[in-house]
């Protein structure tokens, strides 16, 4: 038997204890979840099959009275004595996709990103749009393309047009970017016509994950009018490996800005659903951007009650990202556009200055909140490095 080793500072704690699927060199993926730095194989832990799965769609999918459970189960199990053939070090495991995505939108809740981009696309109009006081922003991306954290990202190609350019040409990006988000994952489903309150989104969203949604700023600059992103967004998005469930971000659980004008009654709930979340952006290995969740000027549970109210129907898997999380200040911006100001002020990465991103460049980013009695927790990092793009490009 194994007695978990769970130092006093570490951020996946008894307070955390988030979900992902791994395996090992001899076994097929399964759910785990991680306590300090050991992952315990739930299925040979807690002897329920719905572990020996290669996704989390199935346990996901059982409803909160169950999550409530296993958590309080898996709780006591860490604090005790577990099989040493159910624990395995960090270091020692490959990580997975944790759920099988069956739908992916994206959002644009900041205000700060919101208007700074404004501000650099329409400089001489007012910089958000007439609509984004009122709903959540988003767009729809493409499940297809939604990798996990490790995963080198090609660069993509497209149509590109300066505007000293008469008309487009066709290559590679020459300003890829990326944009530092949260993402929140649907486990139980609602049928075709059925909505989702924000008070109900509990009952609904089993937990978060850390996003970087890779932007093409050049492609997507061209092809963005008059239906939005496409190519310039569909070539990949990234998560991290674990997930946190709700249950753990009690504490991190805050007021969103000040909403003005009111929202719609849709669109209210008594529930707070801001989240004090910090996130950090590591650009070869050098810290240039915190950007603050606490920030968010549209919550989670609003996105996905925007999402359903017309009727659309909710999948297990379902992942919703919060868009590019900035902060009023520089070193808060979450994409290289804002931070760099539209590549007109390169930033210091070590010993060079940079604008958009390079091939060979590598890119994390990593995700705290405060837990109880003055713990923090972790999310990991979603980390990926950016690959030359194909021969045909």
């Amino acid at each position: 038997m194994t007695v978990l080793d769970i130092p006093a500072d570490s951020l996946f704690g008894i307070e955390n204890l988030p979900y992902g699927v791994f395996s090992t060199a001899d076994s097929a993926p399964r759910v785990g979840v991680r306590v300090g730095d050991s992952v315990v194989d739930l299925a040979a832990a807690l002897g329920d099959d719905v572990f020996a799965q290669p996704t989390l769609n199935a346990f996901m999918a059982q409803g909160r009275a169950r999550w409530t459970e296993v958590r309080r189960q898996i709780t006591e199990l860490v604090q005790g004595d577990v099989a040493d053939t159910a624990v395995f070090a960090v270091s020692d495991v490959t990580m997975h996709l944790p759920v099988a995505v069956a739908d992916y939108v994206d959002f644009y809740a900041s205000e700060n990103h919101a208007t700074n981009l404004g501000r650099l696309f329409r400089p001489d109009s007012e910089p958000l749009t007439p609509n984004w006081k009122h709903l959540p922003v988003g767009y729809h991306g493409r499940s297809s393309t939604v990798i996990v954290s490790g995963i080198d990202v090609i660069r993509p190609c497209g149509q590109r047009k300066t505007p000293a350019q008469d008309a487009p040409d066709f290559g590679p990006s020459r300003r890829l970017d990326i944009e530092a988000e949260m993402g929140f994952l649907v486990g139980v489903p609602t049928k075709l016509g059925e909505t989702i309150t924000p008070d109900q989104f509990a009952e609904h969203v089993f937990g978060a994950v850390v996003v970087n949604d890779w932007s093409a700023r050049d492609i997507q600059a061209w092809e963005y009018v008059p239906l939005g992103p496409f190519l310039g967004k569909s070539f990949a998005t990234s998560i991290s490996p674990w997930v946190v469930p709700l249950d753990a971000l009690e504490a991190a659980r805050i007021d969103t800005p000040t909403q003005d004008p009111q929202p719609l009654p849709y669109l209210r709930g008594e529930e707070k659903w801001g989240l004090d979340i910090d996130l950090a952006v590591e650009w070869n290995g050098h810290v240039v951007s915190r950007p603050p969740y606490a920030q968010m000027y549209w919550s989670p549970a609003q996105m996905l009650a925007h999402t359903t109210v017309n009727g659309a129907a909710a999948s297990t898997g379902d992942l919703f990202a919060s868009g590019t999380i900035s902060g009023p200040e520089k070193d808060q911006r979450g994409a290289f556009i804002e931070l760099t100001w539209g590549g007109q002020e390169p930033v210091v990465v070590g010993d060079e200055k940079r604008t958009f991103l390079e091939d060979g460049d590598e890119i994390a980013i990593s995700a705290t909140a405060p837990g109880p009695n003055g713990t923090r927790i972790g999310f990991g990092e979603v980390r990926a490095r950016i690959a030359p793009p194909v021969s045909t490009c």
